[in-house]
């Protein structure tokens, strides 16, 4: 058979990193239990009340699902206090990045910005699509320059990403910051749309005062994205939500292939949205999580980063060998965080919150690691 001739545009992609599994830990050193810290799950995992519905609803799987998911919409769109007109949901908020890229912007034609790092599916997909990805760095303290995004921006944009809270960093600039941006980019380019990722702001601190889409005040040229994979402890199920100028969302409807948001997912996700006293459980024990670990890990001598979200962003201590060193020691203890080569941060490494006794155990290997001799650069 001849071979197959694919585009170019596929051949030179470089494809989305996920952190390790447990699975591939445990039979690669023999270990009989692995704690996760690496892709910013629910620490406290998901809801009794979402694992019944799933038990429950299991009989149904034969069925497909409503069209359109019009119960999901409704209670997300109460959740917001937002026209349900403006709620789209997807398999994974990556779902509804792909669609909004293809159907805002023309292969060859147009092109979208954001920063560098950011959350690596937004290039990816731009690329995919055939669209022009211009990229613009962070500070050297993770900081957005606003100023330097919109300067990528030109007729030809169709696109703006922003992360708040930042992944990797967990950096979150103020709403009004976020929505100044909106303000500049609509007399710039009149028919982008600002796509602002918020899919860690229910870890802030103070939620309402840090979410554009929380205060009510939505521009008419922005989208904001969630997740139930976070603090509703759903990344299993793939399944995430936007909230959309009304018009925009009617095309959302449809361009997305049928029936992409399963039975299962949309039956859990309704459970899980009724849990509160679960979802309030999940941010306390980040919000606490994330002080413990970054008062140890800076004790320990590691620089870390302030953070907003479900996880840290740190540097080891001057002297204590390769991040990469660290990290590889930890997998042997059978702890697994996350090396950001893939965000050209090679020097840098990410955990994400766990609860008490697997922050204790980390805080508890890194101090070992970093007090051995080895660290230094032969672990």
């Amino acid at each position: 058979m001849s071979e197959i001739s694919v585009v170019p545009r596929i051949r030179e992609l470089d494809a989305y990193a996920p952190g390790l599994s447990i699975a591939e830990i445990q039979q690669k050193y023999g270990l009989s239990r692995v704690i996760k810290m690496a892709s910013n799950e629910n620490p406290l995992g998901a809801s009794p009340l979402a694992q019944e519905a799933a038990r429950r609803h299991a009989p149904f799987l034969f069925r497909y699902p409503q069209g359109g998911n019009p119960r999901l919409a409704r209670a997300l769109a109460d959740l917001h206090a937002v026209d349900p007109r403006r709620v789209v949901v997807g398999n994974g908020s990556d779902e509804i990045i792909d669609l909004l890229i293809r159907i805002l912007a023309e292969p060859g034609r147009h092109s979208l910005a954001c920063f560098d790092p950011c959350f690596s599916i937004y290039p990816i997909q731009g690329r995919i699509s055939g669209i022009e990805v211009r990229r613009c760095p962070l500070g050297k303290d993770f900081s957005f320059d606003f100023d330097a995004l919109l300067r990528l921006v030109d007729q030809s944009t169709r696109l703006v990403f922003v992360t708040t809270p930042d992944n990797p960093s967990g950096c979150c600039p103020p709403r009004e910051a976020v929505a100044d941006l909106a303000g500049r980019l609509a007399g710039i380019a009149p028919h982008c749309l600002l796509v602002v990722d918020e899919a860690y702001m229910d870890f802030a601190e103070d939620e309402s005062g840090a979410s554009l889409l929380a205060s009510g005040a939505l521009p008419d040229n922005a989208a904001f994205l969630r997740t139930f994979s976070k603090s509703w402890g759903l990344a299993g199920l793939r399944l995430g939500y936007g909230v959309l100028p009304p018009a925009l969302a009617d095309y959302f409807w449809r361009a997305r292939l049928p029936f992409s948001v399963n039975i299962l997912a949309e039956e859990v996700g309704l459970a899980a949205l009724a849990d509160t006293a679960f979802r309030q459980a999940t941010l306390d024990a980040v919000r606490q999580g994330r002080a413990t670990l970054r008062d140890g890990l800076t004790a320990l001598g590691c620089t870390v980063w302030p953070s907003a979200a479900n996880f840290l962003l740190f540097q080891l201590p001057p002297g204590a060998g390769p991040a990469r060193n660290c990290f590889e020691a930890l997998l042997r203890r059978g702890i697994i965080i996350r090396p950001l080569s893939s965000y050209k941060l090679p020097e840098h490494l990410r955990v994400s919150v766990g609860d008490a006794a697997e922050n204790a155990a980390f805080l508890t290997a890194m101090r070992d690691i970093l007090a051995a001799p080895e660290t230094a650069g032969h672990i």
